[in-house]
């Protein structure tokens, strides 16, 4: 071929490249003046948050909450995991997650193997119902019955909120025979599962979640041990931010949390809107939908600043709930078995917690008088009657409270061992509580029942006075040496006797 011939078809192909790349060029500028004039070109990003189905974080990942950052020029994306929390926190790690949600304690456990990814901001809800643990009345009466009676089986999904429940009642009514999971535990994938194994009676008992919480009480025959609803500070969800978005974004975390206090606002004055969401959300029929709703507690922007950060303090003393729920979770993980001593860098729970993004649009949205809903419980006076119809719910874990030989002082060990008791105490904050003395079965029957009911009178007045328990909410009881305590196998004459004389914080409700 002639050199002029190949020069030719070189310009050729150089001219046709040339109109495709043209073509291309002219088409992208075409595309991207139509998207500075479209809705899309407004996009500052998106945003991803790590989450599962439980029904808490639904106004966060909902339609109202989408639109809403919308406006302000982000995309959500709540990417579900099925609450895989160790995978959650990987991603969270790695910074394919901007956010995530968890509830405390299952952060504290699968955080620490990511080293913390993810800085607390916000309390979204607390359960409260969400989770009980629930029984044949014929094998499992009261909480008391699973200490004593190691036969039982009891069905619960693994590191789930369930869980932590069934941590919690081992450990705040000293149930040994729970942390040794040998023999009773019935592994379960899923509430619906554990209530199958139960109405089937391949169990005595189950921690289930609504709504089969609900499902469960409306067969004959079963009954409430415990639930969520009866409890405070134990199983709380809460939103993560990650370090990076911590670090570049700060501004997008305060909209994003400005974004979403006005959602759950709207969902509080609009409850017709928050059913039919939810309802689409979850295929569910609207009484399903009226039984998830039952069991949770949604935190206000109120609530967030005032009881679980601490941003506003009332009389100069900031309530700090947060910090004291990550505590309390830790005591019980040690206490139990999960963990040998606290996982958290310098043993200091603010590492992972940030008010800041709190207190900066609590400045900015004020606190409207109408969300405030924080109170304390009112425990009227009861008739003594009423007090002998209450249902025993079960014995609180406390060492003996050992009184000087026949006096009704109290020693400083004894008020440690109290002082301890009231932290227990603060996540069962609807019981009231029996205060029950008991002498050893020496000596005169009627002097030994005097000398109970004074020591059970010198714990509730402690208990009152130091802690601000309400009197009304208390009854000291002395039975004397009338309900002594088992010998054990092999235990001597003197250390049973040692053991007699004690007094016991036993937590008791209405029969419903």
């Amino acid at each position: 071929m002639k050199a002029q011939t190949k020069f030719a078809l070189i310009l050729l192909a150089l001219g046709i490249l040339g109109i495709i790349v043209g073509k291309v060029v002219m088409m992208q500028l075409q595309d991207n003046q139509i998207f500075t004039f479209t809705d899309a070109g407004t996009n500052k990003g998106k945003i991803t948050i790590g989450v599962d189905n439980w029904i808490g974080y639904f106004p966060l990942c909902s339609p109202i909450m989408m639109r809403r950052l919308y406006q302000q020029g982000y995309l959500l994306e709540c990417i579900k995991d099925q609450a895989n929390y160790a995978q959650r926190m990987e991603a969270l790690k790695k910074g394919k997650l901007d956010m995530a949600v968890a509830t405390v304690d299952s952060y504290l456990l699968n955080g620490a193997k990511a080293n913390y990814p993810g800085t607390i901001i916000a309390v979204l809800d607390e359960s409260k119902g969400g989770d009980a643990l629930l029984a044949w009345k014929e094998k499992v009466a009261t909480l008391d019955d699973l200490r004593q009676n190691k036969a039982i089986k009891i069905a619960f999904t693994p590191d789930s909120p369930s869980d932590h429940l069934l941590k919690a009642v081992a450990v705040h009514f000293d149930i040994e025979y729970l942390k040794h999971r040998q023999g009773w535990p019935v592994l379960t994938n899923g509430s619906e599962d554990a209530l199958q194994r139960l109405l089937n009676k391949e169990v005595d008992a189950a921690v289930l979640w609504e709504p089969d919480v609900s499902r469960a009480l409306a067969q004959k025959g079963l009954h409430l041990l415990l639930g969520t609803g009866q409890t405070q500070q134990l199983i709380v969800d809460v939103l993560m931010a990650g370090k990076k978005m911590i670090t570049e974004q700060p501004d997008v975390i305060s909209i994003l949390l400005t974004e979403y206090f006005h959602t759950l606002k709207f969902y509080r004055d609009n409850n017709d809107e928050l059913l039919d969401d939810v309802e689409k959300a979850t295929n569910l029929k609207a009484s399903s939908v009226k039984s998830l709703l039952q069991g949770v507690q949604w935190q206000n922007l109120t609530e967030n600043a005032y009881k679980w950060f601490g941003t506003v303090a009332e009389n100069g003393l900031p309530n700090q709930e947060l910090v004291e729920t990550v505590n309390s979770s830790i005591n019980i993980f040690i206490d139990y078995g999960s963990m040998t001593s606290s996982p958290l860098p310098g043993n200091d729970p603010y590492r992972i917690i940030s008010s800041h993004f709190i207190a900066e649009v609590n400045l900015q949205l004020g606190m409207p008088s109408d969300i405030v809903t924080i109170g304390k419980n009112e425990f009227k006076p009861i008739t003594e009657q009423q007090w002998d119809n209450l249902q025993k719910v079960g014995k609180l874990k406390i060492r003996p409270v050992i009184f000087a030989s026949g006096t009704d002082s109290l020693t400083l060990d004894d008020k440690k061992q109290l002082d301890v008791a009231v932290n227990t105490l603060k996540h069962y904050p609807d019981f009231r509580v029996l205060v029950r003395g008991h002498t050893s079965i020496r000596g005169d029957k009627m002097i030994n029942k005097s000398l109970s009911q004074d020591r059970a009178s010198a714990v509730t007045r402690y208990l009152m006075i130091t802690h601000g328990i309400p009197e009304q909410r208390m009854k000291a009881i002395g039975y004397g040496g009338e309900q002594p305590l088992s010998r054990l196998p092999g235990e001597s004459r003197r250390a049973y006797n040692y053991r007699l004389p004690r007094v016991e914080l036993v937590l008791v409700a209405d029969k419903y």
